[in-house]
């Protein structure tokens, strides 16, 4: 009950993250707040006009380019 998830999220680093979220979402200061503990490398990327759920189901809304591209610069 008391583990809370982005305690040690600094310790992620030196490898990138790249948090998504939506402009709407209501998990926004979750996200905001892993993305302000989180250590460089690291990328915030808003979704216009979405929510949470958004980003699970609305083809259109999902950033694949964002993700193909955030991918390919960091799987080398």
């Amino acid at each position: 009950m008391n583990f809370y998830p982005f305690n040690d999220i600094e310790t992620i680093s030196p490898r990138p993250m790249l948090f998504i979220m939506g402009e709407k979402a209501h998990s926004r200061p979750f996200s905001e707040d892993a993305y302000a503990r989180a250590a460089e490398p690291k990328e915030l990327f808003i979704v216009k006009n979405a929510g949470h759920f958004d980003l699970y189901d609305k083809i259109d809304l999902i950033p694949f380019d964002k993700l193909e591209a955030f991918f390919r610069n960091n799987l080398k």
